[in-house]
């Protein structure tokens, strides 16, 4: 039996703004408003305002929780300074995700760490296992409304609101304030390759909080934005989406996501694996795809690579595909053999039974300008 979808505190804000509703991770969210292009394009050269509501956060709270977290992801919280966020994964003892993360340290012996919507109980569960008696470890999830303010434009929302000191805050940086008179947790991520904030706010203060960045965001170009622009801005930015991209099947170092993990530490859950897998380097990798002939590369699609004799075999699948808005190309990321991952290598992608011309690119396909 399918379990009943849940809502987030804004769903009647979503209904009063005609968003189309759909179900994705277990919640029915807004698909888009306006229309995917026009929210897209709203956050490269404005601003836009997303409810990511469902997104899981857990907290570890005590003397031993940055060592605590050292032991369970890949990256080093003990290294993290107050007030700053980093991205990490957490992994299985083969060296493969569980998740991919971000953790707050929003004092010397606390930390909030955010997960994916769909990987939250099993999330909770791995880390209350891993926790056990070392520190205090809540699921929160349900403590917090989240809102993304993203765009070149999100500064000056903030401003609009009162809240100059949260504006300044550098990328990655978290701090505790007030925006338009509600208290809440801002931190200059997100996950859309734009300047932005990400507003941990009370369920019960959301609706307010939503409503007056709205308002105070029309002269700025603001518009609500759904999963459908969310996607295909990730995907311009080289974000992952789990489930798609990374899961428990694929190591950083094939995602090129090597950076998240600190093989200078102590042990921690995967290291071992994850030493012998940076010796043996990555089989496949994820790249980017630029399709070169007309078609669009979704995911699940063979990748199609020429052999000595001519002819094109399977050598990798699509994962994430998408028009890119802002190139103006079809574009997609893919696991490939090794030998194919090279940028300007010649491909091909299988849709419908037939071979569309591709080239391997450099990634992300879009970043902001600074």
């Amino acid at each position: 039996m399918n379990e009943p979808q849940r809502r987030t505190p804004l769903f009647e804000q979503h209904k009063a703004l005609a968003g189309r509703i759909v179900p994705f991770a277990g919640y029915e969210l807004p698909v888009q408003y306006s229309g995917v292009t026009e929210e897209h394009n709203a956050v490269r050269r404005a601003v836009g305002l997303f409810d990511v509501s469902h997104m899981g956060e857990l907290t570890l709270d005590g003397p031993l929780a940055a060592t605590t977290l050292d032991r369970i992801v890949a990256g080093s919280a003990s290294k993290l300074a107050v007030g700053t966020a980093f991205y990490t994964v957490a992994c299985n003892e083969s060296g493969t995700i569980l998740d991919d993360l971000i953790i707050y340290r929003l004092a010397p012996e606390s930390f909030l760490v955010v997960c994916n919507a769909g990987n939250r109980a099993k999330i909770a569960a791995h880390f209350a296992a891993c926790v056990g008696s070392a520190c205090a470890f809540v699921d929160r999830s349900d403590d917090y409304a989240l809102l993304a303010l993203q765009g070149p434009n999100a500064v000056a929302v903030l401003r609009a609101l009162g809240a100059d000191q949260l504006a300044q805050l550098p990328r990655f940086g978290v701090a505790r304030g007030a925006v338009a008179g509600v208290e809440l947790l801002v931190a200059r991520t997100g996950y859309t390759g734009e300047d932005g904030f990400e507003l941990f706010v009370a369920p019960d203060r959301a609706g307010e909080l939503f409503e007056k960045l709205i308002e105070a965001g029309k002269p700025h170009g603001l518009l609500p934005i759904g999963l459908g622009a969310r996607d295909t801005l990730r995907l311009e930015a080289r974000m992952m989406l789990y489930g798609n991209d990374i899961d428990e099947t694929t190591t950083p170092f094939e995602a090129g996501i090597s950076y998240t993990v600190d093989l200078s530490k102590g042990d921690f859950i995967g290291k071992a694996a994850l030493v012998a897998a940076k010796e043996r380097g990555p089989a496949r990798k994820l790249v980017g795809i630029e399709m070169t002939g007309r078609g669009i590369a979704r995911h699940g699609y063979p990748v199609l690579g020429s052999t000595d004799g001519g002819f094109l075999a399977p050598i990798g699948v699509v994962t994430s595909g998408a028009p890119g808005l802002t190139v103006g190309k079809n574009i997609a990321l893919a696991y490939v053999t090794s030998p194919f991952a090279r940028v300007g290598t010649t491909i091909a992608v299988e849709i419908r039974g037939k071979s569309i011309d591709a080239v391997v690119v450099k990634t992300p396909f879009y970043k902001r300008k600074a």
